[in-house]
């Protein structure tokens, strides 16, 4: 793909430290997400590296069709907006992989409980598409004595809003399909 056609939308996220770029009609990953709170976790990802490589850049997620930024207290969303749009361009010109198979999150499986499969299918077809849509992600740790134990990551990592999200969104339609969970913590 010619890098100077390359259309990135740039999108506000509730967390104030953190901005979502959306990549018109490129597919970074087929599903899920992948997130990376550290240059050592984004050695699994060509693209994070280059997006941790910035200055100021404290974490990032990779989704279908976009990547979040979050930035730290130096970081300056001027020199980022234009070093994440470079970053962007590179990956996308080299044609690797935006992150490796083994970083992708993953969804129910056959050894899962009937109950995590059940929490499992309302995070991805409920919750996760209207999370990404503020370029975050929810993903599933575990399910013990009634509570559902998540990680919340991209843009909804350290979002004033994310208390919200986690007990009147997820909690709420979480308790509503899967009568057995009684709380949702974040980890």
């Amino acid at each position: 793909m010619d890098t100077n056609l390359l259309e990135i939308r740039l999108e506000f996220t509730p967390n104030p430290n953190a901005l979502k770029y959306i990549l018109e009609e490129v597919t970074l990953m087929e599903r899920g997400s992948a997130s990376f709170t550290s240059k050592s976790s984004a050695e699994s990802s060509p693209l994070a590296r280059r997006l941790m490589d910035i200055p100021g850049v404290v974490a990032c997620m990779v989704g279908t069709n976009f990547v979040s930024i979050t930035k730290g207290e130096d970081g300056d969303w001027e020199v980022l907006d234009l070093k994440t749009r470079e970053a962007l361009k590179e990956h996308v010109a080299s044609g690797e992989p935006a992150v490796s198979p083994l970083s992708l999150t993953a969804t129910a499986t056959e050894s899962d409980s009937e109950i995590d499969k059940k929490i499992k299918t309302v995070l991805d077809q409920d919750i996760r598409p209207a999370v990404a849509m503020d370029g975050g992600d929810v993903v599933f740790e575990r399910f013990e004595d009634g509570i559902v134990y998540l990680y919340m990551q991209g843009s909804c990592a350290g979002c004033p809003s994310s208390t919200a999200t986690l007990k009147m969104g997820i909690e709420t339609r979480l308790k509503a399909a899967v009568p057995e969970v009684q709380e949702v913590i974040a980890l």
